[in-house]
């Protein structure tokens, strides 16, 4: 989708609830200037019940969308003109684009979490379709949903959803699209991963977010994962956290969110402008201000 012409001054905003922690002001403020562009770019506070009237201002002249973070990536869909297909596929939502009066509901944190991976992954190993093994994501919500796009569409590869509650790991495995031929997608408990294979373990859930000895593994024997294992921890505040640090206790590679975040606002900014801004502008910029939220788009 290309961009309309920006009128200056522009405007993009991050809507959520809470907003406060939001590192992306910093971040777009980056883009701006290194863009030569007039623009600015506000973290909201909105409650759900707000939503309706927040996105509706979207529509303004001189708007150039917002990000969603929790809790609107699945309330918005239905205030939204148009979807493009990689945020219909994933049920969630967490950029809306301005055209002409018009909103549409992409989702940039699918590519996002690839870009941040193929900076930590050896190219082999995180496209060896189903010979790399089983991607498990932790989680259920919006950013699980484009984490399990990610595994299974772009990177062809088996995947199991745990979840704390599991029936909610089981709506989303039933409602999801049938993936490609050869491909396993199903909710599961703890137990029944097939941890020895799993070389890649994703937490697209909140747990650890802003509560530093939470973890959406407790009470779990790390080694049962091979020794190749990368977990990716999609909360950035604390910047280690304790899925982290137990990871890495037990010798394995762990990183967290920035690098999700970095690059989902990469792509935000260029459907939004037109302008296709380093990832290292925005990696500088959150080097700058760094004390960490999760990598799905605040």
């Amino acid at each position: 989708m290309s961009a309309d012409p920006v009128i200056v001054p522009a405007r993009a905003f991050l809507f959520a609830d809470p907003a406060a922690h939001s590192l992306s002001p910093g971040m777009h403020r980056a883009a701006f200037a290194f863009a030569g562009l007039s623009g600015t770019y506000e973290a909201r506070r909105v409650p759900a019940a707000e939503l309706p009237q927040a996105v509706a201002g979207l529509r303004a002249p001189g708007v150039l969308g917002a990000n969603l973070s929790l809790p609107h990536k699945e309330s918005a869909l239905p205030l939204l003109d148009d979807l493009t297909p990689a945020a219909r596929a994933i049920g969630a939502v967490n950029t809306v684009i301005h055209r002409a009066g018009r909103l549409t509901g992409e989702n940039t944190d699918a590519p996002g979490l690839l870009a941040a991976l193929e900076e930590l992954e050896a190219p082999d190993e995180l496209r060896g379709g189903r010979a790399g093994g089983p991607v498990v994501v932790l989680g259920a919500g919006g950013a699980a949903r484009a984490a399990v796009y990610t595994a299974l569409s772009l990177l062809e590869r088996d995947v199991w959803v745990v979840n704390r509650t599991r029936a909610r790991a089981e709506e989303l495995a039933a409602t999801w699209p049938a993936p490609n031929a050869g491909l396993r997608f199903q909710a599961a408990d703890r137990n029944e991963v097939p941890w020895a294979q799993a070389r890649l373990v994703i937490n697209a859930s909140s747990a650890g977010l802003n509560v530093p000895e939470d973890t959406p593994l407790p009470d779990f024997d790390f080694a049962r994962l091979p020794e190749n294992a990368l977990v990716y921890d999609m909360v950035y505040k604390p910047a280690d956290t304790r899925l982290m640090r137990d990871a890495r206790a037990a010798g394995l590679r762990a990183a967290n969110g920035l690098g999700m975040l970095a690059h989902q606002a990469r792509l935000a900014f260029a459907a939004w402008t037109g302008v296709d801004v380093p990832a290292q502008v925005f990696h500088a910029a959150l080097e700058t201000e760094k004390t960490g939220g999760t990598g799905d788009a605040t």
